[in-house]
């Protein structure tokens, strides 16, 4: 069908359907705007220069190189002809702002790089004779540079590093492997010490190959583990049961334990001292009664977790069907292990178009006089300033908008696979019939999700920025009201994370709107309340085991691998950085696995509310599903077979309890 749309369906079908409509068509148009409004931002700036300015580079008087240049009112050495001056050369390229991030040298336009050091102004003549390229300001004669009592001033700092001319962006940069420490320093403002800087700079250099490697082996581990898990998840779930419970009753005995040796020891001190209380057994006593408060609070936990232990046994054994059932989808459409790749690529080239555009807006607009340093600078005034931040909630909602596309892929794969009840009549590719799904009929609905997760995102960000400025300024209650908002925020956040992914799988479904899957997958979500937290929290904590499990098996053939090589003086930050990669790599594949995992849940729900087994009323669920639905009646049955029997125990007694009263009415009668 068109895009026109149609008539929502009042009754729930539940099976995905062949006749689809678009839904959430105004959303679509206005992410349409929006994006319009994004290419608008880059255009304009390449209009106005900004874009020339950044690749082809200017100097400190608004000239851009390479180009001839127009006069800009009260700025000295503007409006020259640079057609032959290609590059741009800092007089001080390793005088960093710190807090600014930016160079404070002055910068020129030059015709040609210096290759090789100059440790005299002669040889700054000898190279501006020989190559026609004045490293000076451009005021002075080459030929007098040794003479000018301007040279210590308008010249390079002696010595001159050599350097060579960035690529695409026309920078000359040093080739000292101290100035790229002086630029790390100014990025990671904490590192004070340079030695220790550069050591860990060079031992990245040096580890290049093996941290390659070594990330290889994280995406391989990552991949295995999704396809194994479904075959370990069973012994996974039940040792970390067992592991969360002995560990609840060590840690309460041992408060217990400590809080009688501290009370029979307490006995026996008091004992001896019969004068005044002193400040040391005033202590004593408070820690007395804190070990008493931890023993009985740990008490109470542990009950309380041994009792959900007991209640949610069942819904255990439904995370491990689940867990299995998401193995053979991975089987059945391998093409689910490649969406972390996409995700992250179509993520790269938008991050890398944002970065470049607002670096061409930090080159665009008006020339303005820097007071301090008198050099000029490029700034946004007006209502133009508020490009940037347009840019900025570009950034948030488009990011939002790829991942929210990622989940609707994912989801509606799974639906097609759970709602075939033959396998073998799979689509021959069920990733990309989902994909063109989401293309013609549902970027609306997910640009709708999207924008909410945006909604409550960038106020987040916004007070996190603010906590960060007033950092050390602001009064304890101040600080704790921020922390509170931030917090509040980001549970929101993934609350409203897990809703819209549940709402996309409905989507999927039944091809309804945002809202109104959102309120149909929540109705669901509800019903299964008790179900839905059991599969969270030990879902969760098994794909966090199996993290943690690739993180420390990189980290130990790392620390195998950069150990063996005695040459590397310091390999922690390279052993770091391929943990952190291992994290990123584990987190993206085993999301995949958690989406998988929701959605099926969220179709088995909706399977066993609307399906009984019943002629006509099939079940669509896999066979370990189905297995568990048959363990969960035989149970309900057993449980249904024991209240009857009380029931007919407790009726046959009251039908005896009328006895003893003709008894005593007969009492009445004389004998």
């Amino acid at each position: 069908m068109g895009c026109c749309g149609s008539a929502e369906r009042t009754k729930r079908e539940w099976r995905p359907l062949e006749d689809r409509s678009c839904t959430d068509l105004p959303w679509f148009l206005l992410f349409t705007v929006f994006c319009v409004g994004m290419g608008s931002i880059c255009g304009f700036t390449i209009v106005t220069g900004g874009a020339a300015r950044l690749v082809f580079g200017y100097d400190s008087y608004g000239n851009t190189c390479g180009q001839r240049n127009e006069q800009i009112e009260g700025v000295r050495l503007s409006g020259l002809d640079h057609t032959d001056r290609k590059f741009v050369f800092f007089l001080d390229p390793c005088n960093i702002d710190i807090v600014q991030r930016k160079i404070k040298s002055l910068a020129l336009c030059v015709s040609l790089c210096p290759p090789e050091e100059m440790k005299t102004h002669q040889d700054l003549k000898r190279f501006a004779m020989l190559n026609g390229s004045e490293l000076c300001s451009y005021e002075l004669a080459a030929h007098k540079y040794p003479a000018l009592p301007e040279r210590f001033s308008k010249c390079p700092k002696l010595p001159v590093p050599p350097s060579k001319p960035l690529p695409v962006f026309n920078r000359c940069t040093p080739l000292d492997i101290s100035c790229y420490a002086k630029f790390a320093e100014a990025v990671v403002t904490f590192v004070s010490d340079n030695s220790v800087l550069h050591r860990l700079i060079a031992g990245v250099a040096a580890s290049k190959e093996i941290i390659i490697g070594l990330c290889v082996l994280a995406l391989v581990l990552s991949m295995t583990l999704m396809a194994v898990i479904r075959y370990i998840s069973a012994v996974l779930v039940w040792i970390l049961t067992a592991l969360v419970v002995l560990g609840s009753l060590a840690g309460t005995s041992v408060l217990w334990w400590l809080y009688i040796d501290y009370r029979l020891y307490g006995n026996d001190t008091s004992t001896k001292v019969t004068t005044e209380v002193t400040e040391e057994e005033e202590t004593h006593r408070d820690n007395g009664q804190a070990l008493l408060v931890y023993a009985i609070s740990a008490t109470v936990f542990t009950i309380i977790l041994l009792l959900l232990m007991l209640f949610m046994r069942k819904r255990v054994a439904l995370t491990i069907a689940l867990f299995h059932v998401a193995g053979k989808v991975f089987i059945h459409l391998p093409l689910l292990t490649l969406q972390p790749f996409v995700t992250f690529l179509a993520l790269l080239l938008f991050w890398i178009y944002w970065i470049l555009v607002l670096l061409f807006l930090g080159t665009t607009g008006n020339p303005v006089q820097n007071e301090e340093t008198g050099l000029t600078e490029f700034r946004l005034t007006g209502p133009l300033q508020y490009l940037t931040w347009y840019h900025a909630v570009g950034l948030v909602w488009i990011s939002e908008f790829i991942l929210a596309c990622q989940q609707m892929t994912v989801a509606g794969a799974v639906v097609t696979y759970y709602f075939t009840r033959d396998k073998n009549r799979l689509p021959v590719t069920p990733i990309l019939s989902s994909v063109l799904r989401l293309l013609r009929y549902h970027l609306g609905t997910v640009a709708k999700g999207s924008f909410i997760i945006t909604l409550v995102k960038i106020p987040r960000l916004v007070l996190m920025y603010i906590h960060n400025q007033l950092k050390g300024k602001e009064n304890a209650c101040a600080r704790c009201l921020l922390k509170t908002c931030i917090c509040c925020l980001w549970c929101l956040e993934k609350c409203l994370n897990y809703l819209n992914q549940n709402a996309y799988a409905a989507t999927a479904i039944n091809s309804t709107s945002f809202c109104t899957s959102a309120r149909d997958a929540f109705v669901i979500l509800v019903e299964n309340a008790l179900r839905v937290a059991t599969i969270n929290a030990v879902g969760d904590f098994v794909l966090f085991l199996g993290k943690i499990l690739i993180v420390t098996s990189t980290a130990f053939a790392g620390v195998l691998l950069l150990n063996y090589q005695r040459d590397y003086a310091e390999w922690l930050l390279p052993l770091i950085i391929v943990c952190l990669f291992a994290f990123l790599v584990a987190h993206c594949f085993l999301s995949i696995f958690e989406i998988v995992v929701d959605v099926l849940f969220l179709c088995f729900a909706i399977d066993t509310k609307y399906n009984d087994g019943t002629p006509g009323k099939e079940f669509f669920m896999d066979k370990a599903l189905m297995e568990f639905v048959e363990s969960s009646r035989r149970l309900e049955r057993a449980v249904e077979r024991g209240r009857s029997r009380v029931k007919e125990a407790v009726s046959e007694g009251a039908e005896m309890k009328p006895m003893p009263s003709c008894f005593n009415d007969s009492a009445d009668y004389p004998l």
